[in-house]
């Protein structure tokens, strides 16, 4: 973490950064007309994200305590910093907050459905699997059943590891 800034050096540096804001409506006036005209469909996408949200966020709040699941903190992948930033116009600030919003979600939802997979499903693919979930290392090899009877319930039940440490939060 850097050190705290001086208060006039901050000041010079918002203003600095409003110095270098696009003002919006050049910035609107230079959109690409592609872009324009597929950002409803973008924006669109907002009414089925939150849909997703609430029913992962009511279901893992149901179901999680019943099967002995750790819960997943919703407000550990929803990150909204980047549209703090003073150098971005009010357009690229939502911007921000809205891909901040989508992609955090997904990686909520991911986690969540991860942690249901290793109680119900904790069994490796047969194909190899693109960028699994980090749950997916503790699943029992595809085809061995011997393991499988033998490992399903401690597989299922192993949480230790994320109920023992914090998140990791990434900072540059």
């Amino acid at each position: 973490m850097s050190p705290p800034i001086p208060d006039q050096a901050a000041a010079d540096l918002e203003a600095a950064h409003k110095l270098i804001r696009t003002p919006l409506l050049r910035y609107l006036s230079e959109a690409r007309l592609t872009a324009v005209l597929t950002a409803p469909i973008i924006y669109g996408c907002i009414v089925p994200f939150l849909f997703v949200d609430f029913a992962v966020t009511a279901y893992q709040s149901i179901c999680f305590p019943v099967y002995g699941i750790p819960k997943v903190s919703r407000k550990d992948y929803l990150l909204f910093d980047r549209g703090k930033l003073r150098y971005l116009n009010a357009l690229e600030r939502i911007n921000c907050r809205y891909c901040s919003y989508a992609n955090g979600l997904i990686g909520y939802v991911r986690e969540v459905l991860a942690r249901t997979e290793q109680h119900w499903c904790p069994i490796r693919h047969a194909s190899r699997v693109l960028r699994p979930h980090d749950r997916y290392s503790h699943f029992i090899p595809y085809g061995d059943a011997l393991a499988y009877r033998e490992k399903v319930e401690v597989v299922r039940n192993d949480f230790i590891d994320i109920q023992s440490e914090p998140p990791e939060r990434t900072e540059l």
